[in-house]
Formats: structure tokens, C-alpha cells, sequence
């Protein structure tokens, strides 16, 4: 495991410390950018930067280069502008009923995807008298937001009344490179885009950029990527590790055959084994659904893989370290690092990487490294935030 810093400091308050490697981050990003081609390389950022945190990512992004960055909801779009007060901010999931002028307050571009969402903005920016920025969402396959082939000719009737600077549409598969409907969305989004005024084009997500005649278009936009997730599943992550999650055990005990743990008593010891009981549950995180998953999750401790045994509760985790070196009170262990990706966290808990993720949990200590010898944590980056 890599070296602790604070350990004193994680030892007394007993929290979990989620440590995110801002310079990984950059270098995904770089890493993205040089694939794509030439094409901008945007950056996802929804769901607070996926669970790490979206002042300290957008910054380390921002001052990589990145100059457009796509948020799912309004609300998270007006925190973004006050961290990004020059880049381009996309709103993924549309125009809510009455809500053009927040949307031009904050500078933000909506994602249009229906007829009345483009029929209101066209309205509002007649009234206005400006050609207010837009991008227009397409539905290649997804049948979840975005416009019909038969909405086309209307929608692109209205879009003289703004700015239409973005077409995008959605892999439904990307992360697996041999399924047909990827060629047949590459060809759906052509035709859309054909029937539409013309303007700069975007289709790759993460997995998108990796698939092996990936349709760079105009801009690309990788979210799991950036955050150490790899886009390519069955193969080598071509990307860096971003996060660590360690915890603290809080007791260790012996016991005999025979005897059971956790809620409900779903696991019973097969022989005399040794358990510890770790600060870390599904209130955090740590799925419920993860000692029952498919494959069982672990931890790693003392060199050793240690399953998690019995039920995960709200708050705390039971793992067996009979096979490993004594552990005591106070000890940290490794949730996901160098031993234990976000991708197998995942796999163990019966869900995707992307859940991993955004569920990471408040209650964690954030330290946000540059280098070994510059470490912000969490109420520094709120403090800054605040200042501003």
C-alpha cells in the first residue's frame, strides 16, 4: 500500500481515507487528448466529478488544458461556473419547463433532446433578441433522451432562432467493441447529422474513444476514464489509478467453529477463525451486496487478500484475516489501490465500476495528492472554494 501520510490524524478520528491522485488525472486526461486524434477532448464531470469531488478535479483538469467539461443537471452546471468562470459547461440532461434564464445567467449550454425543450429555447432567445448557445441531443438507439429521426426537419426549423454549437448522440455498447449496433449508431448519428444545420460533432464516451474505428468527430467526451476506470473491459487498463481507499480495523477477534456473523447470520466459520471488523459499510459505499455478490469482496491486509464474511451493514464490515499476518486495532486496510482496481471491486460486488464510484461516501477523509510532498485535503479545497 502506498505510503500513509496523516496516519496519527486517521488513526484518532477512525475515518476511511479516500486519496485522489490529481496528477493520474491530468495524465489520463493528456492521454485521452493525444488519442483523440485532434478532436477536443472534453472532460465528464457529473455526479461531483463521479464521486471524487468536482472543485479539485475541474481545477486539475483546467489547468491540464481542458477547456469544455459536461455536467448532467443545472445545479451542478452553476457550482462548475464558479470554479471553470471560462470554459464551456454542457448540460447532459436538458431544459427543465421555465428555466432558460438560469441556464443564460450561468453561461451554460443546454443539451436539447426533445421538440418543446428546443421549441422553448428557440421562443426564449427570440424574445431575447440572441442567438443563445445549444447543443442537440440524437437518439442512436438509446431510447432514453435525445431526438427521433422524425423530429429532425422541425427541430432544425426552429434552431434559426440560436446557436446550435454541438450534435451528440450515445454509445449503447461502446465497452464492447464487437457488438453491431456500434457501426449502426455511427450511421444513425451520420444521417441525423445530415438532416441537421451544420456544426461540430460528438459521440465518443470513454469506451467510444478505444473502439478500433472510434469516430473522434469534433469532441470526445470521457468521464470513467479520467478516474483511473478502465474503458476497456477484458483487456489491460490503458489508464492510470487514480484513487486509494483504506480503512482502519476497529477489532479483532477469535472465533470458534461453528459460530456465525453479521445480520441474519448468513456466514458460519467452517473452523476456529480470526475476524476484524473494519469502519466501513453501505453508508459509504462498501454495496450490502458485495459479500453476497458473485465472486465474495475482499480487502487487502498484511500482504494478504481477506474476504469480506457476513452481511455488510450501514456502517461497518466483518473480513476474515486468519490467513494473514496479525492485524490489531488500528491497523488500515486496502479497499481499492494498487492490489484491488475499482473494475474487480466492482465485479465482486455484482455491479459496474461507474456505481463504484459515484457512491463513494461523504464520511471519508479526502486527500488530494500533486506530489508526495504537497497534499490538500478536503476542508482546504472547501475553504478555497468558498473564498471564491
Amino acid at each position: 500500500m502506498p505510503d500513509e501520510p496523516a496516519a496519527d490524524d486517521a488513526r484518532a478520528t477512525g475515518q476511511a481515507i479516500l486519496r485522489v491522485d490529481l496528477d493520474a488525472l491530468a495524465e489520463n486526461w493528456r492521454r485521452l487528448a493525444d488519442r483523440a486524434e485532434g478532436a477536443e477532448c472534453a472532460a465528464v464531470v457529473k455526479a461531483d466529478a463521479y464521486g471524487l469531488g468536482i472543485a479539485p478535479v475541474a481545477r486539475a483538469l483546467l489547468e491540464e488544458g481542458c477547456e469544455t467539461f459536461f455536467v448532467a443537471h443545472l445545479s451542478e452546471g452553476e457550482i462548475l461556473r464558479q470554479i471553470a468562470p471560462e470554459a464551456r459547461i454542457f448540460v447532459l440532461n436538458g431544459l427543465a419547463p421555465e428555466a432558460c434564464p438560469l441556464f443564460v445567467a450561468s453561461r451554460l449550454i443546454p443539451v436539447l433532446g426533445s421538440l418543446p425543450e428546443i421549441s422553448e429555447w428557440a421562443d426564449f432567445c427570440r424574445e431575447e433578441g440572441a442567438l443563445h448557445p445549444a447543443a442537440i441531443h440524437i437518439d442512436t438507439g438509446m431510447n432514453r433522451l435525445g431526438l427521433g429521426m422524425s423530429d429532425l426537419r422541425r427541430a432544425s426549423d426552429l434552431m434559426t432562432a440560436f446557436s446550435p454549437v454541438l450534435a451528440m448522440s450515445h454509445f449503447i455498447s461502446a465497452e464492447d467493441m464487437s457488438a453491431p449496433r456500434n457501426r449502426l449508431q455511427i450511421e444513425r448519428f451520420e444521417q441525423a447529422c445530415a438532416e441537421l444545420p451544420p456544426m461540430p460533432a460528438s459521440l465518443c464516451n470513454s469506451s467510444g474513444m478505444f473502439l478500433e474505428e472510434a469516430p473522434f468527430l469534433d469532441l470526445c467526451r470521457p468521464g470513467y476514464a479520467l478516474y483511473g476506470g478502465n474503458p476497456t473491459p477484458g483487456n489491460d487498463n490503458p489508464m492510470r489509478r487514480v484513487i486509494d481507499l483504506s480503512t482502519n480495523v476497529l477489532q479483532v477477534r477469535d472465533v470458534a467453529a461453528g459460530e456465525t456473523a453479521g445480520y441474519n447470520a448468513r456466514w458460519t466459520a467452517p473452523s476456529r477463525r480470526r475476524l476484524a471488523t473494519i469502519n466501513l459499510g453501505y453508508a459509504d459505499g462498501f454495496l450490502r451486496s458485495g459479500a453476497e455478490g458473485p465472486l465474495g469482496v475482499d480487502v487487502f491486509a498484511a500482504g494478504h487478500y481477506c474476504p469480506v464474511v457476513g452481511r455488510i451493514s450501514m456502517d461497518l464490515a466483518i473480513v476474515d484475516i486468519s490467513e494473514t499476518a496479525p492485524l490489531k486495532r488500528g491497523d488500515r486496510v486496502e479497499v481499492l489501490g494498487p492490489q484491488i482496481s475499482i473494475d474487480e471491486l466492482a465485479a465482486q460486488s455484482g455491479t459496474i465500476g461507474y456505481e463504484i464510484l459515484t457512491r463513494l461516501g461523504p464520511r471519508f477523509r479526502r486527500e488530494y495528492v500533486r506530489s508526495a510532498e504537497n497534499i490538500a485535503r478536503q476542508d482546504d479545497i472547501e475553504a478555497s472554494s468558498s473564498s471564491e
